[in-house]
């Protein structure tokens, strides 16, 4: 081929030749998309969030499901890990600056707790098993950090980002993930046996990272409003996706979760233009956001669940229960209501993104197996019963001294949106 489309020649051109793996991917990939489909609609007609039922059917048609869907496995984790960034862009458009500043100046207590209360279980365990110290503290790890891309999709889809509990949540998810910075170096660093020295610098360098990020989205959050800033939404939408890509690239570079790069670019942003942005990029979240949860349990091969299952259970059930305290006091804190304590606490149970990730961290240890296989087994029972408790938290019973209206109260100063009227229970 000559002339002005040389260039595409083995591109496009093969697909409309016929190209036999290109249309196999397409068939598999639209037949995903249209299970998916059918899978929100069901949600949808139970007024459920859809994650669960993301998570079965990647159980299903993963490896070593029912019928295993053989398609591009780069292409998917791509997409996945795009919609993590993509669900934490959008739940930092729901915190203001205002509210961030305050929950970090009051957040910390609740989160020694979370990390004391949710981490101790998943050590004790693995010592318990007989596992080496190393095992036994990415347990510890497993178990502490709840999953911000599966909470943040249950806070849209039940429609309580604007409840007055919701802060709290907000304050650990984001107190966890800026332990991360501290937890993943450390813990990277004791794996391959590195010196003290070399610790520290890799902890000082995440810290930095998140430091700069963060005093650049609180500092400056008005000026890259106004270059984000466009009369079309075309290039509001590619401006604002693609610096959510290079902030989170650019943190991840440097051993910070880009995940964190994403919260504060979405932070960052403000008035017309983040009520835009949330607009625009809204389908761009549901589509790679289901991509994320069926990823996440496509990797997982139900045979090595089997033998993980008893103690995944029952760590599943000793740290729901710490969450829900964990929740309970966060919730306290703010000055919410019984009901709002409890719905704090249930939606916090959910498990996955950055506890598959430091399971993976001990691939190559001696308790690697046995660490993966449980984890994998723990963050499927937690991802899908979190969703669904949070859905019901407000069937719960509670003792009477708990559930009873509360009066009236005057809001903080974080406290931007108006409850709905039940959140005062």
């Amino acid at each position: 081929m000559t002339g002005p489309f040389a260039p595409f020649q083995g591109g496009p051109a093969l697909v409309a030749a016929g190209d036999a793996d290109t249309a196999l991917a397409f068939i598999e990939l639209g037949l995903i998309a249209l299970g998916l489909a059918l899978l929100a609609r069901l949600a949808g007609r139970f007024g459920i969030t859809a994650v669960p039922l993301y998570l079965i059917a990647g159980l299903a048609f993963g490896t070593g499901g029912i019928a295993e869907v053989d398609v591009s496995g780069d292409f998917i984790e791509l997409a996945a890990e795009i919609g993590v960034l993509l669900l934490l862009f959008t739940l930092g458009l729901e915190y203001s600056q205002a509210e961030l500043r305050t929950g970090l100046r009051t957040g910390v207590p609740p989160g020694l707790v979370d990390m004391l209360a949710n981490a101790l279980p998943g050590v004790a365990l693995g010592f318990l098993l007989g596992w080496e110290p190393v095992a036994a503290v990415l347990l510890g790890g497993v178990t502490w950090i709840s999953s911000s891309g599966i909470i943040s999709k249950v806070l849209a889809d039940l429609g309580r980002l604007a409840n007055r509990e919701t802060p709290a949540i907000l304050n650990l998810l984001v107190i966890e993930d800026l332990a991360m910075a501290v937890y993943l170096p450390i813990v990277a660093a004791l794996i391959v046996g590195g010196t003290v020295t070399e610790m520290s610098v890799s902890v000082a360098i995440a810290l930095v990272t998140v430091i700069v990020i963060l005093l650049t989205a609180l500092r400056y959050g008005d000026k890259i409003t106004a270059l984000l800033d466009a009369r079309s939404d075309e290039a509001l939408l590619l401006g604002v996706f693609g610096v959510t890509l290079l902030v989170a690239g650019g943190a991840q570079s440097l051993e910070v979760s880009g995940a964190i790069g994403a919260f504060l670019v979405g932070l960052a942003l403000s008035g017309p233009v983040a009520e835009r942005a949330r607009r625009l990029t809204s389908p761009l979240q549901d589509l790679f956001a289901a991509t994320f949860f069926v990823f996440f349990s496509f990797q997982i091969d139900p045979a090595d669940l089997f033998d993980a299952a008893l103690p995944a259970v029952g760590l599943a059930i000793v740290t729901m229960a710490t969450k829900i305290v964990t929740g309970w006091y966060a919730g306290h804190r703010i000055g919410a209501g019984a009901r709002g304590r409890l719905r704090v606490g249930v939606t916090l149970i959910a498990r996955g993104e950055f506890s598959i990730v430091i399971a993976a961290l001990g691939a190559d240890l001696a308790d690697g197996p046995e660490l993966g296989a449980l984890a994998a087994g723990y963050v499927l029972i937690t991802a899908i019963l979190g969703p669904v408790a949070a859905r019901y938290a407000d069937r719960f019973p509670l003792p009477k001294r708990f559930d009873r209206p509360r009066g009236p109260r005057t809001p903080g100063v974080w406290l931007r949106r108006q409850p709905a009227p039940s959140d005062g229970r």
